[in-house]
């Protein structure tokens, strides 16, 4: 995806609505953290204002005279208005004109960097040119200006600040809006635009398991039955559909909950899935109605209708078309088939296997908005690579999106930089190993350039040992203060295992450039419970952090621990969580304070119910609810799994078992980057460097 227009927009308070797949990895994990930088963009000027410094589009910046000239007096109010809003109650406590009140003034600090095709909702016409990227798959005709728009509403199931920082709701919300056939209204925990009336479409970008509460929330706010098989007893005439990291590997847990889930890169899937809509709303059967109506078959039918042929497009799973079955009620499964339509039914049926979508363009996603209320404030981001060479045999961003696909340098790298930099100077380099770029050289010199040398510049993932000093004194230039590297353990035995290609040398000469150009200091991501691993892996993990801190002492050294979770499409999907893991961070925690090192720990438990959600099955979709009525807490996991005992397996049957490799897995109705027989040669070849418990090896 790509920015769709070098034109930047900003929205304003109107009455007009615009609606809206992931960034990478968890919640928070994001290294765009640190300093700020503000974006004060007024609506309505000619010329724009760069850091209070009125320049034309496209003109040579002299960000250094723009940072002093900034604008004092409107910063102090900004400032003002901010401290004001904490007064405000919380998000439970907040009321629907409270929440559109919130986005109109979200939208006020919002600068857009596509142009919208309608800023009147009720408008189907549009006199903007074409400036969707041709990467969108699109097959609209010329009669969407004689039809009823479709009504969306497209939700980030998090708090605005959070959800505005998400690549994928950005280039989707970017995307609906641009296309003239479609109303999209934004909607987030804390603030949304004013709803339509009975909407043809509710969309969510899932990107956190637990925000699956906020889902259900939602869902019953907006007067919507919850689960998919209820939406078509009933006859609603609202779809929901589903895209982002939470639904792209396995979907199971939640598939219940949503009539259509994306499977794929949404440049593929997005125009294919929305032109099959509108072709089936403008055959008749979607001009709207409520979800209160009376259920009619005549509502179920045309329902049905619909949801098969939405089942045909490549990459659109529709979870009601698939049947499971079960040895037993607490056992594997035993089946995943076709759901047997009714008898002499003339619908087409869904595919056996919904093939995943991927993109193999070169111009990746970048930015569409760029606001001060971003959790990463002002950041312009720009994906540099997506998928990993190195593909680490636990790491669903590599396999979930293969091949590595870098993106063109002097195409779309380098414009896309140049047209952020006429908002922020913040910019943001994404991508699961940005540093491997094979041009990644070339894009930092001209990033190095005399002239920029006010830029603030984060970049997501350091292959380890691509850290150099050159790199480091950019980052340091640029006021970056540290650096993240991925090095998962201490122990080169284990880092075979993982399939990390990675020596100890270089994790010290890493800490030691890092050091030379100027940093301050130098975060490394490690794991505990990875398969095979024993108390003398962790030990070289102590080892290591202790070498690192005697190699470059004047850097801050943080060590931030995860605990192995399965995750589907990936070698390790049958490997088991290890409860050794918990103590193995008590024992992380206590030998880095000796050696004065910082440690984080990600929680252990909160790991296991992770591992429940990332190898369930829809079995699991009752008890979330379940859970969610208790609270949504670790105990409610708990108390909702003991209320259903018999009906559902055990949390042990989804965390800690070792799965046999014949079994039917939750998944396997949807395909991954790889076939499974390839996961499987790569868990054999894992497994050859597996060692006894008893063995000190490491």
């Amino acid at each position: 995806m790509a920015v769709m227009t070098s034109r930047a927009v900003t929205l304003r308070p109107s009455g007009a609505s615009f609606g809206n797949v992931e960034t990478f990895g968890k919640r928070w994990n994001n290294p765009f953290l640190g300093n700020k930088s503000k974006n004060i963009l007024k609506p309505g000027e000619s010329t724009r204002k760069i850091f209070g410094v009125k320049v034309r589009a496209g003109a040579t910046r002299n960000r250094e005279s723009a940072r002093k000239s900034k604008s004092q007096q409107g910063e102090k109010g900004k400032q003002q208005q901010r401290q004001q809003e904490k007064k405000q109650p919380t998000n439970q406590a907040l009321t629907p004109q409270q929440k559109v009140a919130n986005l109109i003034r979200f939208s006020q600090d919002e600068t857009l960097l596509f142009d919208p095709r309608s800023a009147d909702p009720t408008c189907t016409n549009s006199s903007h040119n074409d400036s969707r990227d041709s990467s969108f798959s699109s097959r609209s005709d010329n009669n969407e200006a004689s039809r009823e728009p479709i009504r969306c509403i497209y939700a980030f199931p998090n708090e605005y600040t959070v959800g505005i920082c998400s690549l994928g709701y950005q280039l989707v919300w970017a995307y609906l809006s641009s296309r003239p056939s479609v109303h999209v209204t934004r909607m987030f925990t804390d603030a949304h635009d004013p709803f339509p009336r009975n909407p043809n479409l509710l969309g969510f970008s899932f990107s956190w398991e637990l925000d699956y509460v906020n889902v259900l929330n939602i869902l019953e706010d907006l007067g919507i039955p919850v689960r998919s098989e209820e939406r078509l007893e009933s006859g609603s005439t609202c779809f929901v559909f589903g895209g982002g990291a939470v639904l792209s590997a396995n979907p199971e847990p939640f598939a219940d909950f949503f009539d259509v889930i994306l499977m794929g890169d949404g440049e593929e899937l997005l125009g294919s899935f929305m032109d099959a809509f509108e072709a089936c709303v403008s055959g008749g059967g979607g001009e709207g109605g409520s979800d209160s109506s009376s259920s009619s078959s005549s509502g179920s039918s045309r329902r049905l209708e619909i949801l098969s042929a939405l089942a045909q497009v490549p990459g659109v799973y529709v979870p009601l078309l698939y049947r499971v079955e079960y040895h037993s009620p607490t056992g594997p499964i035993a089946n995943v088939s076709l759901v047997q339509l009714p008898a002499g039914s003339m619908l087409p049926a869904a595919p056996p296997v919904v093939e995943r979508q991927t993109y193999r363009g070169k111009q990746l996603a970048t930015s569409t908005v760029v606001s001060p209320r971003m959790a990463w404030e002002g950041i312009y981001m720009v994906e540099v690579v997506r998928s990993c060479p190195e593909v680490c045999r636990f790491c669903l961003a590599s396999y979930s999106s293969l091949p590595f696909r870098p993106a063109a340098l002097e195409d779309h790298l380098i414009p896309a930089i140049e047209r952020g930099l006429q908002v922020t100077n913040r910019i943001g380099l994404l991508g699961a190993s940005v540093t491997q770029h094979p041009q990644f050289d070339a894009l930092l010199s001209y990033l190095l350039q005399p002239h920029m040398k006010d830029i603030r510049l984060s970049i997501a993932s350091v292959r380890t040992n691509t850290v150099t000093a050159k790199l480091s004194a950019a980052l340091a230039q640029s006021g970056t203060r540290s650096l993240t590297i991925a090095v998962e353990s201490g122990s080169e035995r284990l880092r075979r295992v993982v399939n990390k290609k990675l020596d100890s040398a270089d994790i010290i000469a890493a800490g030691v450039n890092a050091q030379e150009g100027g940093l301050s200091g130098l975060k490394l991501y490690g794991m505990v419970g990875l398969p095979s691993e024993t108390d003398a892996d962790v030990a070289a993990t102590v080892g290591m952090m202790r070498e690192l801190r005697k190699a470059a002492p004047r850097l801050k050294l943080t060590l931030g621990c995860s605990t192995f979770v399965p995750k589907a499409h990936t070698p390790f999907q049958w490997q088991p969580v290890q409860p050794a893991a918990e103590g193995r961070l008590r024992l992380l925690e206590k030998e880095m304070r000796k050696e004065g090192v910082e440690f984080r720990p990600e929680s252990y438990k909160w790991s296991v119910w992770q591992a429940v959600l990332s190898r369930g099955d829809r079995r699991l979709s009752r008890l979330l609810q379940r859970a969610r009525e208790f609270g949504g807490s670790q105990g409610s996991f708990g108390r909702a799994f003991k209320e259903m005992r018999g009906l559902v397996p055990p949390p042990e049957y989804y965390a800690f078992r070792q799965v046999d490799e014949s079994e039917v897995l939750p998944w396997s109705h949807l395909s991954g980057s790889l076939p499974v027989a390839v996961l499987r040669q790569h868990a054999a070849e894992a497994a050859t460097h597996f060692i006894s418990t008893g063995s000190t090896d490491s």
